[in-house]
């Protein structure tokens, strides 16, 4: 995001006030809630399962993980990398495209209160567009990759379910370009990315493409909204 930042800093301003006299599509408004997936994980494994983990990865993220903090069973969301090796898990190698990783979030959550398929509805629902091949908006790059890293066989068995059923119900206009990527551990990032949303709610960036998010969310998931988020301020990185 370096490289572009100074950029947003601009261009983001000036989409905002274009968005305000009617010249752009509003994100808020276009944004839909997909289908719920057919194949699901049991949302309550019993007393002694109390937390889960999903690493999902759709482009910058500051959104991914503010949309998340948002959502109601989920007691954790950490930005960080994953796809590639761990000594090259630092942000400015990351900005270069060549580590394999992709700018992800690790959430952890509650299976008594969501389930993984439900955390995977929002993904794809509000959190992101699957179509965009190695890109989110202005990011352009595979570290901007949209990306399920599974935790185990039964989330990634639940995953391709999901991708597929999306795709042959045409849910949206491009195929889902998605890729599912078991065995990838996580690293969390650099203390400066962690809760960005919500640090810094004036950014133009983060007004123009990453609080709309936060707008779907409360409409079209008012169920799941949460008002106060779960930063990691307050949660800590390794949890």
């Amino acid at each position: 995001m370096i490289r572009w930042l100074s950029l947003a800093l601009i261009g983001g301003a000036l989409a905002v006030a274009a968005s305000g006299l009617g010249i752009l599509p509003s994100s808020a408004e276009s944004a839909k809630v997909v289908p719920p997936p057919a194949v699901d994980m049991p949302g309550d494994r019993g007393a002694g399962q109390a937390a889960e983990v999903a690493v999902l990865a759709g482009g910058c993220f500051w959104g991914v993980q503010g949309v998340f903090q948002h959502v109601d069973g989920v007691t954790s969301a950490v930005s960080g990398y994953a796809g590639g090796a761990k000594n090259t898990a630092a942000y400015d190698q990351v900005t270069s495209g060549r580590t394999g990783h992709a700018e992800s979030v690790r959430i952890t959550y509650d299976p008594r209160k969501i389930s993984y398929g439900r955390i995977l509805q929002i993904y794809f629902s509000v959190a992101h567009d699957p179509t965009q091949l190695n890109r989110q908006g202005p990011d352009v790059g595979a570290q901007y990759r949209s990306t399920i890293f599974p935790a185990n066989d039964e989330q990634a068995r639940v995953a391709k379910a999901y991708i597929d059923q999306l795709d042959q119900a045409k849910t949206f206009s491009s195929k889902v370009v998605t890729t599912i990527e078991p065995g990838k551990p996580f690293y969390a990032a650099e203390g400066y990315h962690q809760d960005y949303m919500t640090l810094n709610p004036n950014q133009p960036y983060i007004v123009f493409h990453d609080k709309p998010k936060l707008e779907n969310l409360k409409r079209l998931f008012p169920q799941a909204w949460r008002a106060e988020p779960m930063l990691v301020s307050k949660t800590g990185l390794n949890n």
